[in-house]
């Protein structure tokens, strides 16, 4: 799985953004982007069509993530709704398919679907989105064989996943997709990370990015509905970090000391 992408949260919602959502992820790939975020639930389907008319005709193809409803996550309805995902997104094949919360399903029908899915062919592998160490280890039970994803809210500003989760994904291999890796643009406004984006040379944006791209085993998705954002964010990927601005920044934004329950948006 790649580390960078392009979330889509948010997207698909009016047509009235529609032709703009679009052109950006065309130029998200154009500019090289490995990797597209996606769900069901990001405007009851819409993203993932934008995204499919964003794929469509393309010589080779962008990572895709998606997830299911927890609604939806039974035993056969899991695999109805990635079969509707496919459609919507023209594909035959979703990279990684991931639960988007834990909600009343139960896990073993979940992941049974998840195996049968993976097996026809249809995903490439599966995880979870939004599990705290607590569900993290439920899985487990379920199926020892869990360890392609958790997407969680994680950044600077949102520290908490640190003191239990991160080490216990860490001990088992298991990526840490991190969603809203800007705060939904609150990290933007801090002056702390203004005063340090100038010692490193690039935009607060990139910095905020970059410091989660140096984590070992994290993957950030900003979303981004224009050219120039996108072009700026992608800008973090070529970014190095000082010990002393990584310190710095550890001043500023404090990691955890205790327990913190997981945040969701």
């Amino acid at each position: 799985m790649p580390v960078f992408g392009i979330g889509t949260w948010r997207m698909g919602e009016s047509n009235r953004d529609r032709n703009g959502e679009l052109d950006a992820i065309r130029h998200a790939l154009d500019l090289g982007y490995p990797m597209i975020d996606t769900a069901e639930m990001y405007g009851d389907g819409g993203a993932e069509e934008i995204v499919g008319e964003a794929i469509k005709s393309r010589k080779e193809r962008p990572f895709i993530v998606s997830k299911v409803y927890p609604h939806n996550a039974t035993r056969t309805g899991t695999i109805a709704a990635c079969e509707r995902s496919l459609k919507r997104m023209g594909l035959e094949r979703i990279d990684l398919y991931l639960l988007h919360w834990r909600g009343g399903s139960r896990l073993e029908d979940t992941f049974e679907a998840f195996h049968r899915l993976k097996a026809a062919g249809k995903i490439g592998d599966f995880g979870v989105s939004n599990f705290d160490t607590d569900d993290m280890e439920d899985a487990a039970r379920v199926d020892k064989g869990e360890n392609g994803a958790n997407q969680v809210l994680y950044c600077l500003s949102r520290r908490g996943p640190e003191f239990d989760l991160i080490p216990w994904m860490e001990k088992r291999a298991i990526p840490l997709m991190a969603y809203s890796p800007l705060d939904q643009g609150g990290l933007l406004g801090k002056s702390a990370l203004k005063k340090l984006a100038v010692e490193a040379g690039c935009t607060t944006a990139q910095l905020a990015l970059a410091w989660l791209l140096a984590r070992p085993g994290v993957v950030a998705i900003p979303k981004s509905s224009t050219r120039e954002r996108v072009k700026e964010n992608l800008g973090a990927v070529d970014v190095k970090l000082t010990p002393q601005i990584l310190a710095e920044l550890d001043k500023a934004f404090p990691p955890p000391k205790t327990k913190q329950s997981l945040q969701m948006l």
